[in-house]
Formats: structure tokens, sequence, C-alpha cells
């Protein structure tokens, strides 16, 4: 099946991410993007029959192909259709107080760009979708037709990092006045018109940054990821790591500053000669700079060229 053949693309950062996690065989770890189980199958395969791994995606597709690689692993793999922003709820429900490890590969996965009808390519001509849980009714043509031009400005402009926001919010607004834009390649034409030709040539794809912070938006991946963060750190065990992989700027600043905020807490002015806050540190980021893709691995996989790795111990 030709789902399950993208499914089992090299997962980014594999190695380090196995290394960071820091695997007891009777531990319990949880891989809070569950995908198509790359980086899980090797969790799992490091665990003894007392250790445990939860899995969570909200990604029906994703779940289904995951079931299918953990099959090996049943005995110690319990899978949960949600989101991982829930995920001291979820562990609540199975009876879990604590954890040893928690690893989320964030984004956008092969499978979802590759998967035409789902919307997240710009190269293929499908309807604007772009949903990572199927459950939700707003789409992304909800958006690029809903939203106000300032809005669209906004969200290209913080999300998408692209200099042209404002050009494209504008051509965007102007051709849905015509018609509702419906498909990719009506977004793309409006994005192409907006962008100069000489940067076109030169650039990469002119559409690359406004789908992104399309689905960005749409899928809500930045307060998700800002409101979990505390959470999964209170969730770890003493010695258990959270692993983040980030793939855009402003996810990774938001690991960045929180893991930095919960390492040293204390609010006290630096003029105070002790601490009278009492906010205590939860413990250390061991990656002060990001782990970043061997070169190998980027000439392999075009994908893990932006990605970033950062690790929180739990004191």
């Amino acid at each position: 099946m030709e789902a399950e053949k993208e499914f089992r693309h090299k997962s980014v950062l594999l190695e380090e991410c196995i290394r960071e996690l820091n695997i007891h065989p009777d531990g319990i770890y949880v891989d809070g993007t569950l995908g198509g189980a790359g980086h899980s199958s090797r969790i799992a395969g490091e665990l003894s029959g007392k250790g445990r791994l939860i899995g969570i995606d909200q990604d029906a597709d994703a779940i289904q192909a995951a079931t299918k690689r953990l099959e090996p692993y049943a005995d110690r793999v319990t899978i949960v259709r949600n989101n991982y922003r829930n995920i001291g709820d979820i562990m609540n429900e199975l009876g879990i107080a604590g954890v040893d490890g928690i690893l989320l590969d964030l984004g956008v996965s092969s499978y979802q760009l590759d998967e035409v009808s789902r919307g997240f390519s710009y190269r293929e001509n499908a309807p604007l979708d772009m949903r990572m849980d199927d459950r939700q009714s707003r789409t992304a043509k909800d958006i690029v037709n809903g939203y106000s031009e300032q809005e669209l400005y906004r969200i290209i402009r913080d999300y998408g990092e692209d200099a042209f926001a404002k050009n494209i919010a504008k051509h965007i607004v102007r051709m849905r006045q015509e018609k509702p834009l419906e498909t990719t390649y009506e977004l793309n034409e409006a994005i192409r018109a907006a962008i100069p030709a000489k940067v076109r040539m030169n650039g990469g794809h002119p559409s690359k940054k406004t789908f992104q912070a399309i689905r960005i938006e749409l899928n809500r991946e930045l307060e998700v990821l800002e409101e979990s963060l505390d959470t999964m750190i209170d969730l770890l065990n003493p010695g258990g790591r959270l692993c983040i992989i980030t793939f855009h700027s402003l996810e990774d600043r938001i690991v960045k500053v929180n893991f930095k905020k919960n390492e040293n807490p204390c609010t006290c002015p630096p003029s105070f000669p002790v601490c009278v806050c009492n906010k205590k540190s939860k413990g250390k980021q061991l990656t002060h700079k990001p782990i970043l893709p061997s070169q190998t691995e980027m000439e392999e996989n075009s994908r893990s060229k932006s990605a970033k790795l950062r690790v929180f111990e739990r004191a």
C-alpha cells in the first residue's frame, strides 16, 4: 500500500533521539506525535516486556499505519487517537502518574505531504484542507476565504516569515472576490501573482511559506506546543527526558524559552542576595545549543535540513 510505504521514510534525527531519551528497558515512554511510528518502533524495540510505550496522534491515517508497524510490540504499546495537548488527561485515563521520556517530532509528516487529497502540498492540485485531524470541521479553505486581509497578512508574516506577506494577503483577497479559492493550485496562483518574477526564479517554491503559515494557523500548532510543555515536564519522573524536534524558528524559540524557564524559574531581581520567590528548578536543559542532523542525513532526507532537537532532563 502506498501510504504504508510513505510512512516508512526514515525518521528525522532517529539515532540522536534514541540516544537522548536514554531508554530504560522497564520504563514508560510517550511518543506524542506518533506518525508512522518510525521513532516509536525503535523505542519499543529497546523496551522489555515490563516497559511501556504510549503513542499519541490525531491523524487517523497515522494511527492505522502505526498500529500495523507496531504489531510486533503489541504487548507493550498503547495507541491513542488524540492531540498531545491532552497528554495529562490521557495519562490520567491510563492510570500513569509519571513517565521516563517523551518525544515530539513536530510539523507535517512526509505522508501527509505526499497524500494529495489532504491538501498539505503546494505541488499537487487538491481541495484546500490541511487538517491534521479530520474530525475538525474548519479547513484551510475557511481561512483562505474567511480571514480578513489583515489577518492573512499577520499569519503569513508571523508563521511563514515571508517578506511578501502583505502583497500575498492582498492578492488572495482580490482573487477570492471573483470566486472563493477552493484548491491548492488556485491558492498557488494568488501567491505567484504577488511575488516578483526575479524572486520566484531564484528562490524556492513561492508557496512554501504561505502553505506552512496556513497549516500552523489551522491546526493551532504553536498554541498547542506552548500550552503543553509545562505539563509534559511535570509528567517526567526524576531523570526522565523530554526530546523535541522542531522545524520552524518559532517552534524552536518556544521550546528554548520554556526549557530555560523550567531550568531557572526564579523571578527575584538580580540585586536580591537570596531567592525569596521560592520557585524551584524542575531540571536542566541538556542542549544549550540544539542537536542538528548530520551532513549525511541532510543529503539523504531533505526534510531534515531545518530540524533541531532540544532535550530537557527532569531533576
